[in-house]
């Protein structure tokens, strides 16, 4: 006789005893149908709250970026605006702003992700980008949806687990909205927290806040880039092998791009420690860079070079090289905003540069280099994965799966966030509990 049926016998022995035990079920059951019933509602107020503010702030990153282009010589109010974004975060008592490191500590810690980072990153990524500072905007996104969320859940008096949830349920939110890939948005904010594990308590409020971000910024006419890629050349070793050539040397970009952004901040704080003079000659250094250059398709987030080498297949074959340096430039000297979307550069032009050299399908290498080395920085596969999807179509998902995978092993341990935990190595099942170099 097994465990089960000793025990159904015992209760028909005894059917007092029964009584107790369908209680506790039944508690059990009603406990978490009202917690399941509180987070969508939570879920859904998130995603219009914090959605809302995503709308505005792509309106305002679309008002700047058509100012800029309009008006090129805001390039040299550059150094300006960098002492009025010291100026904002003086203002606001916040002289050490910690960005996006301070959503990932949060999280681990339980920290407090204070309300005026919304305002703050808001205003001077908006500034940075209106005067030419290369720089993206989801990361700046992730950091407005972190402070929301976290507020949210200050006034519902929720606790510190639960107030973790609320803050990677406000980064999805405000991803979603910007960026115009729910999927991605939804896993980014829990995978990207902890390499190796990730919170799947918050899968359902950020899965919905994600979608009803999105569903609102479309409503409002809010407009999304992507790039469909057809036509694939078939799947076979060669051409397998072509990519994962690729994938590996964007995993050992990402690793030299997250070298040069750690490394340019840390040499600007140790040889120029006051905010302002730093500020003055990084937006200094990128005026002269900009004139050298000859041309402005290093400043601001990228988005149209992107597409031109979507369009073209051709790009200048060091375009990803002074990407890279404008940016560490740019976000070492006090100026704000994200690294996703110059990341998407790099590997876009890298990716195109790779097609030109090998003869290779453009839009796809164009595409995997893209994916590829937003898995090298962030160190978040399955979100790449659903980036790629979401931004050029699911036919080339072979490629993209066996790029990311080869990308994320060998990235290594670099990633742009140092607070980020890798929790388990990346090449055998150990758990090592390190910080992203």
């Amino acid at each position: 006789m097994n465990t089960n049926e000793s025990n159904e016998i015992k209760n028909q022995d005894h059917p007092s005893g029964e009584q107790p035990d369908r209680k506790r079920v039944i508690i059990h059951n009603l406990h978490r149908a009202r917690t399941s019933v509180k987070w969508i509602l939570i879920a859904i107020l998130t995603g219009l709250v914090v959605g809302g503010v995503g709308i505005a702030f792509s309106y305002a990153m679309t008002w700047a970026t058509t100012m800029r282009s309009t008006y090129p010589r805001l390039l040299y109010l550059l150094p300006l605006a960098g002492v009025l974004i010291v100026s904002w975060y003086y203002l606001f008592k916040d002289k050490h702003d910690q960005g996006t490191n301070l959503v990932i500590s949060a999280i681990h810690s339980g920290e407090e992700v204070p309300l005026r980072m919304a305002p703050l990153i808001f205003v001077a990524t908006v500034l940075t980008h209106l005067c030419g500072g290369s720089a993206g905007r989801e990361g700046a996104a992730l950091q407005i949806g972190a402070s929301i969320g976290n507020s949210i859940g200050k006034v519902f008096h929720f606790n510190e687990n639960d107030k973790r949830v609320m803050i990677m349920c406000g980064m999805s939110a405000c991803f979603s909205a910007l960026f115009g890939t729910p999927m991605a948005a939804a896993i980014f904010s829990m995978e990207v927290i902890s390499v190796g594990v990730m919170y799947y308590a918050a899968l359902v409020p950020c899965v919905i806040a994600s979608f009803v971000a999105h569903s609102l910024a479309a409503m409002c006419g809010v407009g999304w880039e992507s790039f469909p890629v057809t036509d694939l050349p078939a799947f076979t070793i060669k051409s397998a092998c072509l990519i994962g050539s690729l994938a590996i040397l964007c995993a050992l970009l990402s690793v030299v791009f997250c070298i040069l952004l750690h490394h340019t901040a840390h040499f600007f704080r140790e040889h120029v420690p006051n905010h302002y003079l730093r500020t003055i000659i990084g937006g200094c250094i990128i005026i002269v860079l900009t004139l050298l250059v000859g041309n402005r398709d290093y400043n601001g987030a990228g988005m149209d070079v992107i597409a031109r080498c979507f369009e073209t297949g051709t790009v200048f074959p060091g375009a990803f090289l002074l990407k890279m340096i404008f940016t560490a430039i740019t976000l070492g000297t006090c100026y704000k905003g994200g690294e996703i979307v110059p990341t998407f550069y790099v590997g876009a032009t890298f990716g195109c540069l790779f097609a030109m050299i090998t003869g290779f399908s453009s839009p796809l290498c164009i595409a995997v280099g893209m994916g590829s080395l937003f898995c090298g920085v962030t160190n978040s596969p399955i979100a790449s994965l659903l980036i790629c999807f979401e931004l050029f179509g699911y036919e080339g998902m072979p490629y993209y799966l066996l790029a990311i995978a080869l990308s994320y092993m060998a990235s290594g341990y670099h990633g742009l966030y140092s607070s980020q935990k890798i929790l388990y190595s990346k090449f055998k099942t150990t758990y090592i509990d390190r910080k992203a170099q």
